[in-house]
């Protein structure tokens, strides 16, 4: 098959996508099927097919776009600069999709509903599509109006109902929709009316071997003496809960400092994350890595994993730490609860509850024989759970399902 992997998001980026993305087209390749990926480029001023000549300027695009769009034709889209942003950037996608001929693919696979509503509208009738959803743009977007009020924008506003819209008619757009977990399928049925029976859900996988050989190459950083590492490897971006890690911290060191905690990422939150390191007088304790490609080797020096997250799905750094062996502190935000057995393979807590966040860490550094359990059974639960065949067998019943709908009538 000719196979198309599309994404609005940035390619390559630092995130779970493009990761997803990478191993799904090493896999589809070594089975015979060719595979081309789309999406902006890093800079965000085309889009493009990495590997390939093809890309297209969205400085192009833009006047041709206007014309159509502009504020006489199209009032409420101007209305909201959310809004207006988000039509030009799924418009760039159409047209720059018609203009590099996707007519010659079997199947696309979209993985976010801007892709997918953008391919659904211009694709061949005949072409199979998979809208793949890896997380609620909607969710994310109302809940960060909500919980920054400044930003004006309430429940009746053009954002919020648009964004509601897209994720209503990208998750719809496909022939098979795919979720990695139950969470996110029901918020689809429930809150996005989405049918369940056009519903796949099954959990990503992770090359295991890839990850172990980076594993064994270690990092620079070192442990520092006498002291146990809590890392968290994340994006600093407000869904990542960074801040309520911090505040978490800011309560464990009341009561022992026998540690330090390496977060690993950049991010649009990173000065107001620093600024709060700062306040709560946690620089020795707190170290900010940056973005760095030997997290592999980082997890084998730590003893304890944190994902403080306001909301997410299914996230890379979770597996990665259980395959490593480490017991894995989340929230108990969107699909992490379905990734962790609590009090098994690892704990979870309340969304933003920092004084649970800060007992379970005192409880995990205390206790060595109740942290190592937690991390070897992190690892067995891992290397089944998180089965790479067992993931590419169930994406070609998934391509299988929406090619044989394509071609109904």
């Amino acid at each position: 098959m000719r196979i198309l992997l599309a994404t609005y998001w940035a390619i390559p980026h630092v995130g779970g996508v493009w990761k997803y993305m990478l191993q799904l087209k090493e896999r589809l390749e070594g089975m015979g099927h060719q595979v081309d990926m789309l999406g902006n480029s890093p800079d965000n001023t085309k889009i493009h097919m990495p590997g390939s000549n093809r890309e297209l300027n969205k400085d192009t695009l833009r006047p041709l776009i206007m014309a159509k769009l502009n504020a006489a034709r199209a009032p409420q889209i101007h209305s909201d600069h959310f809004v207006l942003h988000s039509e030009f950037e799924r418009y760039y996608m159409e047209l720059a999709a018609a203009y590099f001929d996707i007519s010659q693919y079997d199947l696309i696979h979209t993985q976010d509903i801007f892709a997918a509503r953008a391919f659904e509208r211009v694709k061949a009738p005949r072409t199979a599509l998979v809208a793949h959803v890896h997380g609620s743009v909607a969710l994310e977007l109302t809940m960060n109006y909500k919980l920054n009020p400044q930003l004006g924008v309430k429940e009746d506003d053009p954002a919020w109902r648009y964004f509601n819209g897209l994720e209503h008619y990208g998750a719809n757009a496909g022939h098979v929709t795919v979720t990695a977990n139950n969470w996110q399928k029901e918020l689809l049925v429930q809150s996005f009316g989405v049918q369940a029976d056009r519903i796949s859900v099954f959990p990503y996988g992770l090359d295991i071997d890839a990850f172990t050989r980076k594993l064994k190459q270690g990092t620079t950083i070192q442990r520092p003496p006498g002291k146990k590492v809590i890392i968290c490897p994340a994006r600093l971006a407000f869904v990542k809960g960074i801040d309520v890690l911090i505040a978490a911290l800011h309560l464990l060191k009341l009561r022992r400092q026998d540690w330090v905690c390496w977060i690993v990422g950049n991010g649009e939150k990173q000065e107001d994350l620093l600024r709060q390191t700062a306040e709560l007088q946690l620089q020795q304790e707190v170290l900010f890595l940056g973005e760095r490609d030997d997290i592999p080797g980082l997890l084998n020096n730590s003893d304890i994993f944190v994902h403080a997250c306001i909301q997410d799905n299914q996230p890379f750094s979770v597996m990665e730490a259980q395959v490593a062996g480490l017991p894995t502190l989340v929230s108990s935000a969107g699909g992490l609860p379905e990734m962790v057995q609590h009090g098994v393979n690892g704990l979870i807590s309340p969304v933003r509850d920092t004084v649970t966040l800060a007992t379970q860490l005192e409880m995990l550094l205390e206790n060595d024989a109740l942290r190592r359990q937690l991390g070897h059974n992190a690892r067995q639960w891992g290397a089944k759970q998180w089965s790479m065949n067992t993931m590419m067998s169930n994406v070609m019943r998934v391509y299988q399902t929406a090619i044989a709908k394509s071609k109904l009538p």
